[in-house]
């Protein structure tokens, strides 16, 4: 280390961080990047937990206990090494839970590309994804209904939104960004992408000095692989960004140097994009500067600007020198070396500068990732139920749907009117297809007769006629409209 480094590190105030080094290729990459830590910033702490594997093993089904709910709080920052999830029921995501845990809504990655010395087909790429981070279909909400259909809840709110959005303006403002991108799929899921979308435009427009436009998901992605130099921020929900990212991160270089931070009110946790990688764990062979730019992340979001800047640096000059871990090595590379040992070069440069590429100066300043974010007061809408959205498991005369509608017309009134029924979200009845194909899972739209001001007693009266009549509910969607609008799609086919 550089002897004018050291006299800045100490002056710093002692942090203890809480570290996981997780499984598979985890504990080595971790170990390097403690190492790298350590030396660039004394005043530094570590406190070791158990994630993962490993506490799936000790019987803790969420992969973490109590005490590393304890340790995250007290410290408000997580260093964490990638994760084996078990294979089978009952295991769920410890990414997942985490982020839910802690309320960590926002998910920050960097996708780089450090042309010449990592191959990419894009040079000068530099692209920021904000991930909705708790929200989507990750909420794990899943049901078998029927023998042959299972459902997964895609869950979408206002103040998710409105936190994400701002979170990505907020991001640009403050980094000197030029655009904000949203990408939805709301050309179909119009209430829920739907959302999200009219609630980007409304935060853009607080923002008139940052460009912003709207994509489609799939053709979004599309362009961000054969052209990724038109975006600057993009913000989508939780699972499109977990996509969008990693063909980001590849096309920029490599996924194995992609960052990422989760960013929450009262705490975050900074992590690598890649995963455990257990097939070369312990072999010396892993990349670690995913986990290292995370760190790196985490500096900045700490007010340790002078570690992260001769971190950073110097992982600059040990990857335009050459010294290159296999996974990126290729004809600008000098040298391939180990996990170790590519830490020990970073080391060996900590106050060293890159010569090629921009270098990076982190300004000297408490620089939380997290900027105050004031949620819009709740709006009061006048709700009305207008119907019940009635599933049923049903599997009788070849699946004919005109032997369902006729006993449903029957039983519906006199408080309803069976208005449609749909499979897998097309309408079959009434007109119906004949070369629709039809599971045995049914949606069963009752709606309200004109005249007929509907309560949630009433929907108990029809599911009861309906069960005394032997047809199984094996769930049920009321049906509001707020303030005259429509809270419910129409059927494929309506």
């Amino acid at each position: 280390m550089s002897a004018q480094l050291k006299p800045a590190a100490v002056l710093l105030p002692a942090k203890t961080v809480a570290v996981a080094e997780g499984d598979g290729i985890g504990p080595e990459i971790t170990r390097a990047v403690l190492r790298i830590l350590a030396e660039a910033d004394p005043g530094l702490a570590f406190q070791p937990l158990t994630v993962g594997l490993q506490a799936y093993l000790a019987g803790h089904s969420a992969g973490f206990d109590r005490r590393v709910i304890d340790a995250v709080t007290e410290h408000a920052v997580l260093l964490k090494g990638p994760i084996t999830t078990p294979q089978g029921g009952g295991y769920k995501s410890v990414n997942v839970s985490l982020r839910k845990t802690f309320g960590l809504y926002a998910n920050l990655r960097p996708c780089v590309a450090y042309h010449p010395f990592v191959a990419t087909h894009h040079p000068g790429m530099d692209v920021v994804i904000v991930r909705e981070n708790e929200e989507d279909t990750y909420a794990g909400i899943e049901h078998q209904q029927t023998d042959e259909v299972v459902q997964c809840l895609k869950l979408v709110s206002r103040p998710g939104c409105e936190r994400i959005v701002r979170y990505a303006f907020e991001y640009a403002r403050r980094h000197g960004r030029r655009k904000v991108t949203c990408m939805t799929k709301d050309n179909i899921m119009k209430l829920t992408d739907g959302l999200f979308h009219r609630v980007f435009d409304e935060i853009a427009r607080e923002y008139p000095e940052i460009a912003s436009d709207h994509m489609i998901i799939d053709i979004g992605t599309a362009k961000m692989a054969v052209d990724p130099r038109r975006f600057d921020v993009v913000v989508t929900p939780n699972l499109y960004g977990d996509i969008l990212s990693d063909v980001a991160a590849e096309v920029a270089g490599s996924i194995g140097l992609a960052p990422s931070s989760n960013i929450g009110r009262h705490c975050a946790m900074f992590e690598a994009v890649h995963g455990s990688a257990p097939d070369i764990a312990g072999r010396d062979l892993a990349n670690p500067s995913g986990l290292l730019l995370s760190a790196v992340m985490m500096l900045v979001h700490l007010g340790r600007a002078g570690a992260a800047t001769a971190i950073h640096n110097a992982w600059l000059r040990t990857l335009e020198e050459g010294l290159h871990t296999a996974d990126i090595f290729g004809p600008h590379s000098r040298r391939q070396v180990g996990t170790q040992a590519f830490a020990e070069a970073v080391v060996t440069r900590l106050g060293q500068r890159p010569r090629d590429i921009p270098a990076v100066d982190y300004p000297e300043r408490t620089m939380s990732s997290a900027p105050v974010l004031l949620e819009a007061a709740a709006v009061s809408r006048e709700k009305t139920l207008e119907g019940v959205d009635v599933f049923l498991h049903w599997d009788q005369a070849e699946r004919n749907p005109d032997a369902l509608g006729h006993p449903l017309q029957a039983i519906a009134g006199p408080d309803f009117r069976l208005a449609l029924i749909t499979n897998r979200g097309v309408k079959v009845y009434p007109s119906g297809l004949q070369q629709t194909t039809r599971t045995d899972h049914w949606r069963c739209r009752f709606q309200s007769v004109e005249g007929r001001r509907l309560t949630p007693s009433h929907i108990a009266a029809l599911l009861l006629r309906m069960a005394e009549a032997g047809f199984e509910a094996v769930k049920t969607e009321n049906l509001y409209a707020f303030d005259g609008v429509r809270g419910y799609s129409q059927a494929q086919g309506e």
